[in-house]
């Protein structure tokens, strides 16, 4: 049998790592759940060190024109606007860390990394059910009562992920204490206020906070996320409707500008943020995880889409270097290249203190991971 790849979920981190394997010349399907990829979903940051790797894939400049470009990230005081920082971006991350820093929309970017794939490579309606190695092959089992099989599996499936409970067992992950609200406002809805809305900015206070930035070069979405303490959400699925007056509340007191942001959103959502303790295994047999299926993350650092990009760098270079053959040594290399990088992000990310004051994100940033050296360890 010719040595196929498959990857389950086909969100920003699988459709990563189908780019870089077919780059790398290798065979890979994207089995996703969804009946189809639509534009839902919300902002997201991309910072320099994954624009690299958008390089490396040749969709970079696309994405960087229709992106927006902040020239700082600040921090403000929700309550009063004083700033706690004021981190430089723009053209100064360009010069700095050799590529710039954007948001924009989680829908524009996938819809472009999905142009890169050679044409039938995600397969849709595809849920997997069961994954059984077969220590020759791995066998997939899918709802629909479909078949397949594959020489290596890659769970790039979310904190949910199929290929986790398959290594590791059922377990449901942790509510961390707090929801997200998210809305994108138009941006004519802002311009009947005399205020500054800052390309990127994010307003604290001792327990809460407001992540606000545009999601395109001609801003005409603004978008926000917040992180509000929350007793655990009683509902099935991954969010619920919120509202105008729950937000009022959550931000009481909060600056003119984050109330302005409340009264412009037409449709806010409420999303629990789960997590889970870092895994005692990245990979088992030809099985392999990447991203939220193996080092979910509150969304408070902009980096969870990164680290699953990222990984998929890492994987698709050890794979290089022993040959899908060598899979265990190929995994165990991966693991030992990125698992001290993502439980740094992981639990900075949790615990909500980046970028807050003055600090230097150029050990962030500033990393190659197409370039950097491959070490080899103890696990």
């Amino acid at each position: 049998m010719k040595d196929r790849i498959a990857i389950i979920g086909g969100g920003l981190g699988g459709a990563a790592m189908a780019g870089l394997l077919q780059k790398a010349g290798h065979d890979c399907v994207v089995y996703e759940q969804a009946p189809a990829f639509t534009r839902l979903g919300a902002g997201i940051h991309i910072g320099p060190n994954v624009m690299r790797i958008f390089r490396h894939l040749g969709m970079e400049q696309q994405l960087a024109d229709f992106a927006s470009h902040p020239d700082y990230w600040f921090s403000r005081d929700g309550f009063t606007g004083d700033y706690l920082s004021r981190i430089k971006l723009g053209e100064f991350a360009v010069k700095e860390y050799g590529a710039p820093y954007i948001t924009v929309h989680r829908g524009d970017l996938h819809e472009l990394q999905l142009k890169l794939l050679t044409p039938g490579t995600v397969r849709f309606n595809k849920c997997l059910e069961h994954v059984e190695d077969r220590g020759d092959d791995v066998l997939l089992t899918f709802t629909d009562g479909s078949q397949e099989t594959a020489s290596i599996v890659i769970g790039a499936d979310g904190i949910n992920s199929r290929i986790r409970e398959a290594l590791l067992g059922v377990e449901p992950p942790q509510y961390s204490g707090w929801v997200g609200h998210r809305a994108l406002i138009r941006g004519d809805q802002l311009r009947r206020y005399n205020l500054d809305f800052e390309k990127c900015v994010k307003w604290w206070s001792e327990d809460r906070h407001m992540m606000v930035y545009y999601t395109s070069a001609k801003q005409d979405e603004y978008y926000f996320v917040t992180g509000v303490p929350h007793p655990e959400p009683d509902f099935e699925g991954a969010f619920i409707d919120s509202s105008k007056e729950e937000l009022f509340a959550a931000f009481e007191g909060y600056h003119e500008t984050v109330q302005a942001l409340i009264e412009s959103a037409e449709t806010i959502t409420k999303w629990p943020f789960r997590n889970r303790t870092p895994l005692p295994l990245w990979s088992s047999g030809r099985m392999v995880l990447l991203g939220d299926a193996c080092h979910p993350m509150k969304p408070h650092m902009a980096q969870g889409a990164c680290m699953a990009i990222e990984d998929a760098v890492m994987l698709t270079r050890c794979l290089g270097e022993t040959g899908i053959s060598e899979y265990a040594t190929a995994f165990a290399l991966y693991e030992q290249n990125r698992k001290e990088r993502a439980s740094r992000v992981q639990a900075i990310s949790n615990a909500n203190t980046w970028l807050r004051t003055q600090e230097d994100p150029a050990w962030l940033f500033g990393y190659d991971i197409l370039n950097v050296p491959l070490t080899e360890g103890r696990g």
